[in-house]
């Protein structure tokens, strides 16, 4: 009877020594829990407040990938910051033509009626460092959850070129007159891996004093609309 007293006694503690660990790894699992992601988006490219009667021709179009380190601020783990860095690229067509002079000087007009092209294009990659303000339904066991995601991205441009091509002409140079820094706000949502992307840049594109040819300043913005997926 005692050797059964003993052995019950040791497997009561026992269990209740183990419960304690299990507990202990939880939480210690919640408290290394993060949503750090991955990123891969593509949208469409709208330009907004573009100079006189020009607008857009063919589809101008964007992609962009990256990493974001989370950084919860709440008990919880539901509330979050995230700071990334990643690449994006973007090809924007209008008919605002730009052109090259021989004294490397840079003018803009609007492609004149009659003209048939193929493609005018102004196009560019940069790196780009989004910070966020995040919510999020996950938790350590949970992977299939809502999420909403607002914050702001800076842009820094590694080189923008624009190329006028018809069927028998071509030009295509390096573009200066881009901004070396773009910014804008940016909003995503979903559910899971897939989720919808909005962003509008707040700087103009173009650098202060572009103008077109009438004397018009250049204050194109972009508009962006698409997908973006976040890979754990």
């Amino acid at each position: 009877m005692n050797k059964f007293l003993f052995i019950l006694f040791f497997i009561c503690g026992f269990t209740r020594v183990s419960g304690q660990l299990d507990s202990l790894a939880v939480e210690i699992n919640d408290s290394l829990y993060f949503e750090d992601q991955f990123y891969v988006g593509m949208f469409y490219n709208a330009l907004t407040q573009q100079p006189g009667e020009t607008g857009q021709s063919k589809l101008s179009y964007g992609a962009m990938g990256g990493f974001i380190k989370d950084l919860p601020i709440n008990r919880e783990r539901y509330i979050a910051l995230g700071v990334g860095v990643g690449l994006a690229y973007q090809s924007i067509n209008s008919d605002l033509r730009a052109r090259e002079l021989s004294t490397g000087r840079i003018v803009y007009n609007q492609v004149a009626p009659g003209i048939t092209y193929r493609r005018n294009t102004l196009s560019f990659a940069s790196v780009e460092f989004p910070v966020e303000f995040r919510w999020r339904g996950s938790t350590p066991v949970k992977y299939r959850f809502w999420r909403v995601y607002a914050g702001v991205k800076f842009n820094y441009n590694l080189g923008a070129r624009s190329s006028f091509v018809t069927s028998d002409y071509k030009e295509v140079f390096s573009n200066s007159d881009v901004n070396d820094w773009m910014y804008g706000a940016y909003f995503t949502f979903g559910y899971n891996t897939w989720n919808f992307y909005f962003y509008y840049q707040l700087n103009p594109l173009f650098r202060d004093g572009t103008f077109t040819g009438a004397g018009e300043s250049i204050q194109s913005r972009s508009l962006q609309l698409g997908l973006i997926f976040y890979i754990l």
